[in-house]
């Protein structure tokens, strides 16, 4: 089995890396969430759905902004006090970079999560 949300950010890797400006990944609600979660943060410009053949993609319009970004497995279960440890392990300082998380609430950055209150499973990272 494929995971998507893993092809979609290497896909986006691979393309902030060699410098284009857009590139095509699989269409899913998670991934769309993860992407307007991106924007909001500014990593990525914009994102469009489109079709090709029977299956829905999505054009990504790059912002060039990404020093590194992955796919965090296993998804480890997170309460809202220990936020802090994971972030230093995946994010090189305090000010610089996020880490996705799904909560209760929908996908979210461990700022707004531990703002709100909540813990979740980790999702992604970037920087």
């Amino acid at each position: 089995m494929v995971d998507l949300l893993s092809e979609a950010i290497n896909i986006i890797k691979t393309n902030e890396r060699i410098g284009r400006r857009e590139c095509v990944v699989s269409s899913t609600k998670f991934i769309k969430s993860m992407l307007n979660v991106m924007k909001a943060n500014g990593y990525i410009n914009e994102f469009e759905e489109f079709r090709e053949g029977k299956f829905p993609k999505l054009r990504v319009m790059l912002s060039n902004k990404i020093n590194s970004i992955g796919v965090i497995r296993p998804r480890f279960a997170v309460e809202r006090s220990r936020i802090q440890v994971y972030e230093s392990r995946y994010v090189p300082s305090r000010d610089f970079g996020v880490i996705i998380m799904s909560t209760s609430k929908g996908l979210m950055t461990s700022k707004e999560a531990k703002e709100k209150g909540l813990g979740g499973r980790l999702i992604a990272y970037m920087y």
